[in-house]
Order: C-alpha cells, then sequence, then structure tokens
C-alpha cells in the first residue's frame, strides 16, 4: 500500500503555508533592517510558551539533543536564512531552498536506511524547477556568501528533519514539549547574535507589536509544533516535501494582499511544485507478503510472537515504535 495519510499531511502543510506569510507580515509591519531580532522574536517567545504549556524538560542525553536540534533547525536556520535572502537576487534563497528534499533524501539514506527512489528524486527537481519559475526575477549577480548561506540553510533545516525523526522523543514526552525545547534553545543562540550585530532593539509600535504577536504564536510556535507533530508521523521524505508550500504561498499572498501580478510562467511553476509535492507525499510501494495456507478448519493458528492465543493482526497492529 502507499503511504498516503491525508489528514497528517494536510495539518502538516499547515506549517509551510504559515511561513509563506512570514515575508508579507515582515515587509509591511515590522522595523526594516532588522533579520536577527525578528528571528529572536519568532523563537524565543514562541519557546518560553510552549514550554510552560508543557511544563516539560530535558532530562539526560536530551539536554544536548535538545540543544543540536534547536541549533539545526532554528538557532542556524533562521540567521543563515536571513542572510541569503539579504545578499542574492530575489527568489534565489527559495529556490535553493526548495533543494531540501533532495538533501533529506540523502541525509535519510545515510542517517535512516531510507534508499531515495528515482521517483522521489525526479519528483524533488520537478519541485526546485517550479519553485524557480515562480520566485526567480530578472538577473543579478549572485554573492558567493550569501549562495554559501542559503545552501548552509538548507542543509541545516534538512539534518534537523532527519535527525528529528531519527530521535524520536522520549518516553512520554509529546512533540509540543519537543518544539518548545528547540525553539527555546534556538533564541538564545540567536540572543547574542542579535545584540551583537543588530545592537540594541528598536522601538517599536502598535503594528510591529501585533507583527511580532503573530510571527511568534502563529508562524512559529503552532506552525513548528505541527511541523515536529509531524515528522513523528510522515517520513522525512514526505514532510520535506511540503517546503515548497512556503514560496507559494507566499506568491499568492502577494497577488492577493500586495497587488504583485502572476504571470503565466509563473503559474505554471506553481502547478509544477504544487504537483510535485502532492506525488512527494506517495511513499514508497511494499511488496505484498505471501499468501500463507489455510488452516484445517477448527484448528487454531499459532501466533508469530510465541504467545499462545494472541491473534498475528494484534500484534501486528501493536508493534513499532511510538512517536
Amino acid at each position: 500500500m502507499a503511504s498516503y495519510r491525508p489528514a497528517v499531511i494536510t495539518v502538516t502543510a499547515l506549517a509551510p503555508v504559515s511561513w509563506g506569510t512570514t515575508y508579507a507580515v515582515t515587509t509591511e509591519f515590522l522595523p526594516a533592517d532588522r533579520p536577527l531580532f525578528t528571528g529572536l522574536m519568532r523563537a524565543l517567545p514562541a519557546g518560553l510558551l510552549l514550554l510552560a504549556l508543557a511544563r516539560v524538560l530535558p532530562r539526560g542525553a536530551w539536554w544536548w539533543k535538545a540543544s543540536a536540534l534547536g541549533a539545526l533547525n532554528i538557532g542556524a536556520f533562521f540567521p543563515l536564512l536571513f542572510l541569503s535572502a539579504y545578499r542574492l537576487p530575489g527568489g534565489m534563497a527559495a529556490v535553493v531552498g526548495s533543494a531540501g528534499p533532495l538533501f533529506v533524501a540523502g541525509l535519510a539514506a545515510l542517517l535512516l536506511g531510507q534508499r531515495p527512489t528515482r521517483r522521489t528524486l525526479l519528483t524533488g527537481a520537478v519541485a526546485a524547477f517550479g519553485v524557480s519559475l515562480v520566485v526567480l526575477r530578472a538577473a543579478g549577480t549572485l554573492d558567493a556568501l550569501g549562495l554559501l548561506a542559503a545552501l548552509a540553510a538548507t542543509v541545516s533545516m534538512s539534518a534537523g528533519t532527519v535527525l528529528t525523526q531519527r530521535w524520536g522523543r522520549p518516553q512520554g514526552v509529546g512533540p509540543l514539549a519537543l518544539t518548545g525545547w528547540q525553539l527555546t534553545a534556538g533564541g538564545l543562540l540567536i540572543a547574542p547574535l542579535a545584540f551583537l550585530v543588530e545592537g540594541a532593539p528598536p522601538a517599536l509600535d502598535g503594528r510591529a507589536v501585533g507583527g511580532y504577536l503573530y510571527l511568534a504564536v502563529a508562524n512559529t510556535a503552532i506552525a513548528y509544533w505541527l511541523w515536529f507533530r509531524g515528522i513523528g508521523r510522515l517520513t522525512a521524505t514526505q514532510v520535506t516535501f511540503l517546503g515548497p508550500l512556503s514560496p507559494l504561498t507566499a506568491a499568492v499572498v502577494g497577488w492577493a494582499a500586495l497587488g504583485q501580478a502572476l504571470t503565466p510562467v509563473q503559474l505554471t511553476g506553481m502547478a509544477l511544485a504544487f504537483g510535485a509535492t502532492m506525488a512527494g507525499q506517495i511513499g514508497p510501494r511494499r511488496k505484498a507478503a505471501a499468501p500463507r495456507p489455510l488452516a484445517p478448519e477448527g484448528a487454531v493458528r499459532p501466533s508469530s510472537s510465541g504467545r499462545g492465543g494472541r491473534p498475528e493482526a494484534y500484534v501486528s497492529a501493536g508493534s513499532g515504535p511510538r512517536r
């Protein structure tokens, strides 16, 4: 059967859809040229809010695991993403980011033993091409530092996604606590960098306060909780193929709210990227098990688990790790 869980996929997809509104909110509501402060205001308040709700702190090895995941998914990803967006011509950072499914496929093969299929690689290439049609603009000089930052941001988030699935969660800890740990750790990493590079926080008016509240609560706390919840229920490849929904949402918001036109080329790219996103949700087909010979009528078939009288269907349904 195909590994396709529409309800889980749809809820997880709300995360990149929310992230697609970040650009519009940042440009319309927030102070200009303060990307690190914005990253800090997104991560740390959201993490502290989730910690207060979950009331669970890491224990043992999970102190360093949560710190590592927070650095990869938040603390390193946010600054690198902002740096690439400022130094590259329009949309190039999003194009590099859309290659995330290919990075995840490679890392999943190394760390999770999930060999990428030709369909996965082809679908990832189509998604990146579709996004490039949507976001790329007139030519500009490619900045080497910006390009390296975009690649590093994509690798950082991809590694965080794969490691989040590899490590799972501690027994009895839900995705709310795990998300709070990562956002708090990532925010604490960004804080000294923001004050060192950008100085004291800017003065905020009512629009800016509202914008930061939206980014912290809906765009970060809720969105990342949905994202990490999805990682625990889907494959790493399925989750990362939802990433192209972010630039697609940004393009739609720009058209609907900011009056930006969509050309036929962009519409074609949107169709390709969305189709690749949907195709990326269909997992590899599993080979059907060979049928077993029927037992004589009235006979009791022994359980494959070695526990007498326990039906095989019940053993199968209850086995395997729960994330």
